[in-house]
């Protein structure tokens, strides 16, 4: 029992040893600009693995040279209560779930209906899969994206709520926001608002119109498939809605 109770303890003190070491990193950000993230580090090995080589794209800008339009487009976008929450969204969680249900509901009975909710032996039209709808911030997102894998496990995303938590509680939202444009990812190899204005538009960040930042935001979920397809119908029209929406948006 003895012996049980000192292994509790230890990795007890581990755990509590590693978030200090993250609290840490994340202390650090407030006036270091971080060199990399996980998520930027898997690519890298993704792509040379796939491809023998990598080119990549990516240039710190200054929270003052980001297109406050391209500011507004992200939050309009991808997380319209930014500036008010602390990290997490309940709202949209709760919005996010309920839309995921009924899709994998509307799911399960096509499947049903075809006959195959697994794939099909002999020639049948599988199901499609359902569209999973998100429900993260911006915060959650940079989170993700500087310290966690790509794997969805309950263990991952209690960890995810927990930096979520230490980048609100030690950063600003102005330094948050300047760190997730700097590295998120806007296609293969390219990532951050510098890179993606010089990729998609031959500009710099601090010179996008509203139309473009628009445009950039809307391609966020997906940044790979939209590279491929920049005559997208939804893709533009997505953007002409957010632009219209971009006007009444505070940025930190």
């Amino acid at each position: 029992m003895k012996a049980l109770l000192r292994w509790l303890l230890l990795v007890l003190i581990a755990g509590l040893a590693v978030q200090l070491y993250f609290v840490g990193r994340i202390a650090l950000m407030v006036l270091v600009d971080p060199q990399s993230t996980a998520f930027q580090r898997s690519e890298i090995y993704r792509v040379v693995t796939e491809h023998g080589s990598l080119k990549w794209r990516q240039q710190w800008v200054p929270y003052s040279e980001l297109s406050d339009n391209l500011k507004r487009a992200v939050i309009v976008s991808e997380d319209a209560t930014f500036i008010e929450h602390e990290g997490v969204d309940l709202e949209a969680l709760e919005k996010a779930w309920e839309k995921n249900t009924q899709a994998e509901q509307r799911a399960e009975k096509a499947a049903s209906r075809l006959g195959n909710k697994a794939a099909p032996a002999s020639g049948g039209k599988a199901a499609k899969p359902p569209k999973v709808v998100g429900g993260s911030t911006i915060t959650q997102q940079l989170a993700k994206n500087l310290f966690l894998s790509g794997e969805r496990t309950l263990m991952r995303k209690g960890q995810e709520l927990v930096f979520t938590l230490m980048l609100e509680a030690l950063l600003s939202k102005q330094r948050i926001l300047e760190i997730y444009l700097n590295n998120v990812e806007w296609g293969e190899g390219v990532f951050g608002a510098e890179a993606a204005a010089q990729h998609y538009f031959r500009k710099p960040a601090s010179k996008l119109s509203a139309y473009e930042a628009a445009r950039l935001a809307v391609m966020l979920p997906r940044p790979k498939y939209f590279e491929t397809r920049p005559g997208s119908g939804y893709l533009a029209s997505r953007a002409s809605t957010i632009a219209a929406r971009m006007g009444g948006v505070e940025v930190p």
